[in-house]
């Protein structure tokens, strides 16, 4: 039986926060600028959550509205390769305003393009959460961008909200911010219905819940309450809670701090619970790992599998690919996602992680299943 937990809905406790900012909170509509003191308060306030000893990614819209402007795309609805043209301008533009604003604070910024495949497809899965992992553990502020350039489903359709919340399960984030135009998910839409009233906590994603969004806006829209309600079931079956608030306002993050009104969509589970039962039960295993009784005397102890432990590869797999670990009896002890093909495995099975530069010709991690990526079974 799955542990049920209270969870706080607040900011303050955040230990690893993912906030997406959406096209119209980023970019004036007149003029196809970056709103630059927006973002400066915005930025103050990741600073601030910074200090408090939170890691902080940026999912970041907005490419496309700014780099428009300068391709002379500023009047009509743009065809698919236009939207392309005018994200592979923006981008640059984008990128050195965050790293313009947080230089304020000595942050270093690192840019990140994915497209939703780079979150789903279980390789490109672990080298992203890898490469994100080692930023936050080196200070910086990863800022991702939809990477418009190449996509076409989710420049079409807007999908930045389930981005964001497919970047947190992928990480174990705590926490999921949506800074939007509206407070929260209310019971109608507020705009047109005067009785709708904000809702301020959600524990479960009921089909009353999701009936409240009303349908998605038609053309190349970001799907309003749609999306956002779709994030929230991403984000809350990994484990991380996610709010909906009004982005509009300056400093909005230290505005959630102070208790400024929205809507938090509250898990049953920790991030790191939810993602050892995705491994433990939803994926396939692709082959089998034996290991000596030092490295089951290790993983029982809660650390990774080295390959020096390991004394048999079975099966063919790739890296990312889920794996068994069994004893020297063909008892199952464990499951995870392998760091290495069975191949590269082989290779560099009962040998020190120090020597695996030398066997394989690069240098790849140090275990064979980081423990943050293993369930015992």
């Amino acid at each position: 039986m799955t542990e049920k937990r209270k969870t706080v809905a607040s900011l303050a406790n955040a230990k690893r926060l993912i906030v997406k900012i959406g096209s119209a909170l980023l970019v004036d509509e007149e003029s196809g600028g970056i709103r630059r003191k927006w973002l400066d308060a915005l930025a103050d306030d990741v600073a601030a959550l910074r200090e408090r000893g939170t890691d902080v990614i940026l999912v970041s819209s907005g490419a496309i509205a700014v780099g428009r402007r300068h391709l002379g795309l500023e009047t009509g609805t743009l065809r698919l390769e236009e939207k392309q043209a005018a994200a592979a301008t923006g981008q640059i533009r984008l990128a050195h305003a965050y790293q313009e604003t947080l230089a304020r604070h000595h942050i270093t910024v690192a840019q990140i393009l994915l497209t939703l495949d780079d979150t789903e497809e279980r390789r490109r899965h672990l080298n992203a959460r890898s490469t994100l992992n080692q930023l936050l553990k080196m200070g910086a502020v990863p800022v991702i961008n939809e990477n418009d350039t190449v996509a076409t489903a989710e420049i079409r359709f807007g999908d930045n909200d389930r981005l964001a919340a497919r970047v947190a399960a992928m990480i174990s984030a705590d926490t999921l911010v949506l800074l939007s135009d509206i407070d929260g998910l209310y019971t109608a839409d507020p705009r047109k219905d005067k009785s709708a009233t904000r809702i301020t906590e959600i524990t479960e994603m009921t089909a009353d819940i999701e009936a409240m969004a009303g349908e998605a806006p038609t053309g190349y829209s970001s799907g309003g309450m749609v999306t956002k309600l779709a994030a929230a079931r991403i984000a809350m079956s990994a484990g991380c809670r996610m709010a909906i608030a009004d982005g509009r306002r300056m400093n909005p993050l230290q505005a959630i701090l102070d208790g400024g009104t929205c809507s938090w969509f509250l898990p049953a589970s920790e991030p790191k619970t939810a993602r050892k039962r995705w491994i433990a039960g939803a994926l396939k295993p692709s082959g089998t790992l034996v290991v000596d009784a030092g490295a089951l005397a290790a993983l029982k102890s809660g650390r990774s599998l080295l390959p020096a432990g390991v004394i048999k590869v079975e099966g063919r797999f790739e890296r990312g690919d889920a794996v068994i670990v069994t004893d020297t009896h063909g008892n199952e002890v464990a499951r995870g996602l392998t760091a290495y093909s069975a191949r590269d495995a082989r290779h560099i099975m009962g040998h020190k992680s120090r020597e695996i530069a030398d066997l394989l010709g690069y240098r790849g991690r140090d275990e064979m299943i980081h423990r943050d990526d293993l369930v015992l079974s």
